[in-house]
């Protein structure tokens, strides 16, 4: 089993939107990433980022509400990433152990077990697999594997407040879904909720399904996300520090950015009215700490706007600004400032403390 739980941590991706994060799976035959429409939804195209991918937006080329189903294109560079199989003989049963693989949380990589309870719970005619695997939000549009390591569901869904109440669209509907859009020969197409039919720019008349009248939005078609307020101006800071923005973003009100060998890690808390920017520089020594101590302690004292930190084994340099006093002017100064410290302070701390890399898995 361990064998390809390391396969599936090379095609796991994580997917970030404006609005949500979620998990997709690379396919090497058709050459596409799978997922939810619901994480995607909304968007012409979305982060991905995984173990054995670079992050990079990724064209969303064909959606199916009615199945809640995405199809991603596939990476732009020439990656060799291994193949994972469909499990198309319908042998799933009731009890059979199964995996939930995917980024819950934000996390970069989870592994969760448990097993089928129903293989037929109809909801909104769609008979799911019924899981007892505890699905959080994150796992969305991640694979459901069998015992085997084949791929048997796509996570779903969960009942809130329910006990380990999980479900699983069955792969028999990847399986049609990929069949008939590869027959579109189109990278921009959805299923109709209506009729069921896929359907292209080619049979798409003034946004109606030239089949049954029924209102149909392909996923190049729908408007492109434009933030406003905060966010607004949040964005304009990181294109002028000269940051990819849509590559950027990485959740609600979420960004992150590189500086060197620092990542930094924007959050806008709407509630509290906070914009915070936090750097997770290394990781402590495990010997003669007192010294590192000691010059964070001094460098706090004569930094102004900027505060070093540690949190458990991390060292951090982080900035607060409060939404009221953000202006352009004064956002771009303290973000500059910040990314040209966070790539000085690292290597300093590695160089002359003896503190360790961040290690990202």
């Amino acid at each position: 089993m361990n064998d390809f739980v390391e396969i599936y941590r090379q095609v796991i991706v994580q997917i970030a939107t404006p609005s949500s994060t979620g998990t997709g799976f690379y396919l090497r035959q058709p050459g596409l990433i799978v997922t939810n429409h619901h994480v995607v939804e909304g968007n012409r195209a979305v982060v991905v980022e995984g173990a054995g991918l670079s992050k990079q937006l990724a064209r969303v080329c064909y959606i199916d509400p009615k199945y809640d189903l995405a199809f991603l294109e596939g990476p732009k560079t020439d990656v060799q990433l291994p193949d994972v199989e469909l499990e198309l003989q319908n042998t799933i049963k009731e009890g059979d152990p199964v995996l939930a693989i995917g980024h819950p949380f934000g996390l970069k990589y989870s592994v969760k077990g448990g097993i089928v309870s129903n293989t037929r719970e109809v909801l909104n005619g769609i008979p799911y697999l019924h899981i007892d695997v505890a699905l959080n939000p994150g796992n969305s549009g991640g694979p459901l594997v069998s015992q085997l390591g084949r791929v048997v569901g796509i996570n779903t869904f969960v009942i809130q407040n329910g006990d380990n109440t999980g479900f699983s669209l069955p792969v028999k509907f990847l399986k049609d879904a990929l069949d008939d859009f590869g027959k579109t020969e189109s990278g921009n197409a959805a299923r109709c909720s209506a009729c069921l039919n896929v359907v292209t720019e080619k049979n798409v008349e003034r946004e109606f399904c030239a089949h049954c009248g029924n209102k149909v939005e392909l996923p190049q078609s729908v408007e492109e996300f434009v933030p406003s307020g905060v966010p607004k101006t949040m964005e304009a800071l990181i294109e002028k520090i000269g940051h990819n923005v849509a590559l950027s973003r990485c959740g609600p009100n979420a960004w992150e950015v590189r500086s060197g060998s620092a990542k930094i890690m924007i959050t806008y808390h709407e509630k509290t009215g906070l914009i915070s920017a936090d750097a997770i520089l290394c990781e402590l020594p495990k010997e003669n700490i007192k010294p590192l101590y000691e010059y964070l302690l001094r460098e706090n004292y004569s930094n102004e706007a900027l505060t070093l930190s540690v949190h458990e084994q991390d060292v951090i340099l982080s900035l607060l600004i409060f939404d009221r006093y953000l202006d352009e002017k004064t956002g771009m100064a303290q973000l500059s400032l910040l990314l040209d410290k966070a790539d000085y302070y690292d290597n300093l701390l590695v160089e002359q403390f003896g503190a360790n890399w961040k290690v990202e898995i």
